[in-house]
C-alpha cells in the first residue's frame, strides 16, 4: 500500500532549516543524510529561513562573485572608454560650433 507520512514538529524544522543553512552540502545531499525528500527541505527552508544562520561565504559563491565582479569590471572599463571617445567628439563640435558661429571677415 501507501507509504505512511511522516509529520514534523516547528521545532524540527526550524533546527533542520538552521542545520541546512550552516552546512556547505547541497539540500540533495541533506535531504539523503535525513531521509527527508528534497521538495520537503525547500518548502522548509522557504518558510523558515534566517538570513543571520547563513555561511558568510562557500567556496561556489566566492567564485561566482569573483567571475561576476570580473565581468562588471569589464563593462565599465568599456563604458569609460565610450564616455572618454564621446567627451571627445563633443569637444571637436565645440569647437567646430565655435569656429563657424564667428562672424565671417572682410
Amino acid at each position: 500500500m501507501g507509504e505512511q507520512r511522516q509529520h514534523y514538529n516547528e521545532e524540527f524544522k526550524r533546527r533542520t532549516v538552521k542545520y541546512i543553512q550552516e552546512q556547505t552540502k547541497s539540500v540533495v545531499d541533506i535531504a539523503e543524510e535525513l531521509n527527508i525528500p528534497k521538495g520537503t527541505l525547500h518548502k522548509w527552508l522557504g518558510q523558515y529561513r534566517t538570513f543571520a544562520d547563513e555561511p558568510l561565504s562557500n567556496a561556489q559563491r566566492v567564485r561566482e562573485l569573483e567571475q561576476l565582479l570580473l565581468v562588471k569590471e569589464r563593462e565599465i572599463k568599456a563604458k569609460d572608454r565610450q564616455l572618454s571617445d564621446v567627451e571627445e567628439q563633443l569637444a571637436i563640435v565645440k569647437k567646430a560650433v565655435h569656429i563657424f558661429s564667428k562672424p565671417p571677415q572682410n
